[in-house]
């Protein structure tokens, strides 16, 4: 007898090792279960934010700036297109008006009115820097009381 009451005492015992491991391994794999899903959630919400805000600081604006011809254009575009925050310059050769829309949280107007001052053409609010206006080529060289904006 005493032979089978160690034999039920030795099941009992294995029993509740096997119980104790699944309750275990049930836990694990729910935590890494419920964590998992509160990360994703974090991310999609961040994404979300960082979108709206770049949809907010957007600015279009328009000048005179005085110029003659394709090289000109390439010229000035490239320069307001060099300044951080825009995204898009377009100078028209016959209206001498250039289009900028740029991140207004990231430079202003006056960023990009001095860009193109700097590369030698006049803009309705900045004279063109004189060094770069004699190093352009004959045919961008503009006359200084030209109409621009029109």
């Amino acid at each position: 007898m005493n032979f089978i009451k160690r034999n039920h005492e030795h099941k009992n015992s294995y029993l509740n090792n096997v119980s104790k491991k699944i309750m275990l391994s049930v836990t694990v794999i729910f935590a890494l279960g419920f964590t998992g899903c509160k990360n994703e959630n974090k991310q999609v919400t961040e994404t979300t934010t960082t979108e709206a805000s770049k949809d907010i600081a957007m600015a279009d604006i328009s000048f005179g700036v005085r110029g003659n011809c394709g090289m000109c254009k390439s010229t000035i575009e490239k320069a307001a297109n060099g300044v951080e925050g825009v995204s898009n310059a377009i100078w028209d050769v016959e209206k001498k008006k250039i289009g900028v829309y740029f991140e207004d949280a990231h430079t202003d107007a006056m960023a990009i009115h001095n860009a193109i001052s700097a590369s030698g053409y006049d803009t309705e609010k900045v004279l063109g820097n004189l060094e770069a206006y004699n190093d352009l080529p004959e045919c961008c060289k503009y006359d200084h009381n030209m109409a621009m904006n029109q």
